[in-house]
């Protein structure tokens, strides 16, 4: 029995398998390889790898990890899960079985991409979600797709990258107040739906309105709905929260969930998504995990 089992290998499950075994716990990772940034050419805000593709960092970090003998990485997809502190299993799709005394799930979350036509091919490359995360790479033209009322707010925030922000409203009515603040922003206004992104290998040079209208640009910021990429929270029973694109798992202190012996972090967690905040949780929720078998 492992110590500690931890569902998702990615920036958070990875930090905590790292933190657990440097501490001598015997834990596992189980990961189906499929990291949410996959997508994304580049990695930026990571210290001492900015700019370092996504993928590198994660294949340093399991080399890194094979130093540890107490860490198991394990290639697989994790279907169900019962028991209880100190006695927790996990099975996987193919029928293997793992037990533990603690869990952590860091499985991430999955995008649920809408069928227009150049948004997938671009997703993570100029078709983004965080300004922080690619906004000094963009081009000076930028496109926000509006999604929810807290798009309205989000030009203030672009305004330190680029005076050239184009609100496309996607078929929905906004206060003629808002507006008139934007325009004053000097914000451009489209109405019309989405109907088509323009990319080349996801660079994209602009988009296409359902009414015709071109609009050129060199980055679509966009927040489409996502979900969890695994329901083993629902199994539990783990509070959740919903956010303006998704379920979210609720955790308190050291990243506990509300069944006890459960941790959970990374994406799953927050709606504020990137590489260094998920590194950070996936660290705490093993000091969570560890200072919690002590008791």
């Amino acid at each position: 029995m492992d110590d500690v089992l931890v569902v998702g290998g990615s920036f958070a499950g990875l930090s905590a398998a790292l933190q657990l075994g440097r501490a001598r716990r015997k834990v596992s990772v189980l990961d189906t390889g499929l990291n949410r940034n996959r997508y994304a050419d580049s990695a930026h805000n990571v210290l001492g790898h900015d700019g370092v593709p996504p993928g590198d960092i994660l294949a340093a970090a399991r080399r890194q990890l094979e130093a540890y003998p107490t860490v198991r990485l394990i290639e697989g997809r994790a279907s169900t899960v019962s028991g209880q502190p100190d006695d927790f299993t996990i099975t996987t799709e193919t029928g293997d079985s793992f037990a533990a005394r603690r869990l952590i799930l860091s499985y991430g979350i999955t995008d649920e991409m809408p069928p227009i036509p150049g948004f997938a091919e671009a997703w993570g490359k100029t078709v983004i979600h965080c300004p922080f995360c690619h906004g000094y790479e963009a081009g000076p033209r930028w496109g926000l797709l509006y999604s929810t009322p807290m798009s309205l707010h989000a030009p203030a925030l672009y305004g330190d990258w680029t005076e050239d922000i184009t609100l496309i409203l996607d078929g929905n009515a906004i206060p003629d107040a808002e507006r008139n603040k934007l325009q004053r922003r000097g914000v451009k206004i489209h109405d019309g739906k989405l109907a088509a992104v323009h990319q080349d290998n996801g660079h994209m040079s602009g988009v296409s309105l359902e009414d015709g209208t071109k609009v050129e640009l060199d980055a679509l910021y966009a927040h489409p709905r996502n979900h969890p990429s695994a329901d083993l929270h629902e199994q539990l029973g783990l509070e959740t929260d919903t956010t303006p694109t998704g379920t979210m798992v609720v955790v308190g202190e050291r990243q506990a969930t509300s069944r006890e012996g459960v941790f959970a972090a990374g994406d799953l967690t927050t709606p504020m998504h990137s590489v260094t905040s998920a590194a950070y949780a996936g660290s705490m929720a093993a000091m969570g995990a560890q200072q919690s078998m002590l008791l």
